[in-house]
């Protein structure tokens, strides 16, 4: 098995597309773990804040098949694969890490470089995985957190509400 870990946000309609992007995830990938949500400033463009979480999940698929799910989930928010990068949106998956794997390929680059600049991606990564180890670096997303400039980049822990539904836990 293969631990994923993915980054989820949202800043239209935030909450419902939360629900709605997990729901899909977790119907390809029971036992989806999340951790809490965190509000945060729009990066990149002057919009409504973003809603933001990470997810995990184990798998035997590769990374296109996980890719192409977590596409079905952008899709089911309303998202259209040519949005542009850098404006609202209802529903962004990110593939953060897929196991050991280090790749740097049109439309995939993995470990997500994102992930060691945006408090977003690591500090609710490292709530969930805090002993998986970053495959470049060779340490724990959890001391990479803790080395990161989190007063810099405040991360607000908001209520959001989801479990899996039952049987998928």
């Amino acid at each position: 098995m293969i631990e994923v870990l993915v980054a989820a946000g949202s800043n239209v309609d935030p909450h419902a597309n939360l629900r709605r992007a997990l729901d899909g995830v977790a119907r390809h990938y029971p036992g989806l773990r999340r951790s809490s949500a965190y509000q945060n400033a729009s990066v990149g463009f002057a919009g409504r804040d973003f809603v933001n979480l990470a997810i995990g999940f184990e798998t035997t698929d590769d990374v296109g098949e996980v890719m192409g799910h977590l596409h079905e989930a952008e899709a089911a928010c309303g998202r259209p694969r040519n949005a542009p990068k850098w404006a609202p949106r209802t529903m962004d998956l990110d593939i953060l890490l897929y196991g050991g794997l280090v790749c740097d390929e049109p439309g995939l680059v993995l470990p997500r470089p994102d992930l060691l600049r945006r408090a977003y991606m690591l500090g609710p990564a490292a709530e969930i995985a805090p002993g998986t180890v970053h495959p470049t670096l060779g340490v724990t997303l959890a001391e990479l957190w803790r080395e990161f400039p989190q007063q810099r980049h405040p991360l607000r822990v908001v209520p959001f509400d989801w479990s899996p539904a039952p049987g998928r836990s």
